[in-house]
């Protein structure tokens, strides 16, 4: 049974990626900022900002610094921010009523998430098995989300027995580690699998898909994932909007999909919910009421073996009459009854009449 520790901080948790850390803009991240966390606010979701930290001088080889040749390289030293750009972000996002967190990409950014007092930390899928960065993120005892993209079982089995055994809170997201995604690639039975591999944790749903931001949060929210992660942007300037990224008006359709998700879902998975008043009276409206096959008098004993000699049932059910539902064995006629006339708690004794709570119950269901 997942931990209510974990429940509190992970369940229902939305976090908001900035992609490609804004283009190493403030000015453009502070707006990704606002506008998405106006849309958390009116869809009334608890939602997290992330950034992502890399210290770039360490990060990258010297002899791959400045080179064209790999993508990721040249993205990485083109989006670099100071910490005075990205504490100014961070101080926006708890000014918006979000939560400000980072994936470090490193141990010199794990020190920087602490700096800044971030209260979950992510470790990105490249880094599951990336042990030296692992031990510095467990170093300060705060909670963590882990993606699952690509990780082999053994993989995740040495993680999740990793944090357990220091007792750290921990959320596993599946996820698809292809930017972006086709609806086809998003493999979200993996929730299914998650969930049954690590039940003590909250199972979360990290997504890159392009073209739906309704029927995936329809499906995982119905398949158990309780947290999800999408990277976000917005419009602006001459910088292309990737196609993994969600424009706040897709964020927009994800937040409903999910209140609607949670209202067709209803309360509850861990125990029985509790029936409204308005659907026990029409289900009490459909329940064979018992009918009298032929005169009875006073001092008749029922009894398991004549009961269907001697009564039959049938639609409606009437005010004060017994049902399909009551148990009538030793009981006995207290007033006579004619062929075809209802039996009512006016006929017989016993505690369908004698019990208050019982002779009010029936009193007031059916016609």
């Amino acid at each position: 049974m997942i931990p209510q520790r974990d429940r509190d901080i992970f369940e229902n948790l939305f976090v908001l990626e900035l992609a490609n850390n804004h283009w190493g803009s403030v000015d453009r991240g502070l707006k990704i900022i606002r506008d998405h966390a106006i849309v958390a606010r009116y869809n009334n979701v608890r939602a997290a900002i992330k950034l992502q930290f890399r210290d770039v001088d360490e990060f990258i080889h010297p002899s791959f610094k400045g080179t064209d040749t790999l993508r990721y390289v040249k993205k990485t030293e083109a989006t670099r921010m100071s910490r005075e750009g990205f504490a100014r972000m961070v101080q926006e996002i708890k000014s918006v009523s979000c939560i400000p967190m980072a994936t470090p990409f490193d141990e010199l950014s794990v020190d920087l998430c602490v700096s800044f007092d971030f209260p979950i930390i992510k470790v990105a899928s490249s880094d599951l098995n990336d042990w030296p960065l692992l031990e510095k993120i467990a170093s300060t005892r705060r909670p963590v989300i882990v993606s699952s993209g690509g990780a082999s079982e053994k993989d995740l089995d040495d993680l999740v027995s990793f944090f357990e055994k220091r007792n750290i809170p921990l959320a596993i997201n599946h996820c698809v580690s292809l930017y972006p995604s086709e609806d086809e690639q998003l493999e979200l039975n993996q929730i299914d699998y998650l969930r049954r591999r690590y039940p003590e944790h909250v199972i979360g749903f990290s997504t890159h898909e392009m073209h739906d931001w309704h029927s995936s949060m329809l499906i995982s929210y119905g398949k158990g994932a309780r947290s999800w992660e999408r990277h976000i942007d917005i419009k602006h300037g001459d910088k292309d909007v990737a196609p993994y990224c969600s424009l706040p008006e897709q964020i927009d359709e994800w937040f409903k999909a999910f209140q609607k998700a949670r209202e067709m879902c209803g309360g509850s998975g861990r125990g029985k919910r509790v029936i409204t008043r308005r659907e026990v009276e029409y289900l009490d409206a459909l329940v064979r009421g018992v009918y009298a096959r032929r005169d009875l008098e006073p001092d008749y004993v029922f009894a398991r073996e004549t009961f269907a000699d001697d009564f039959y049932l049938a639609v409606p059910l009437r005010k004060g009459q017994l049902s399909c539902r009551e148990v009538m064995n030793g009981e006995r006629l207290t007033a006579a009854i004619k062929a075809n006339e209802a039996l009512t708690i006016n006929h017989i004794d016993g505690p369908y009449s004698e019990n208050p709570a019982l002779r009010s119950l029936m009193l007031n269901r059916g016609l």
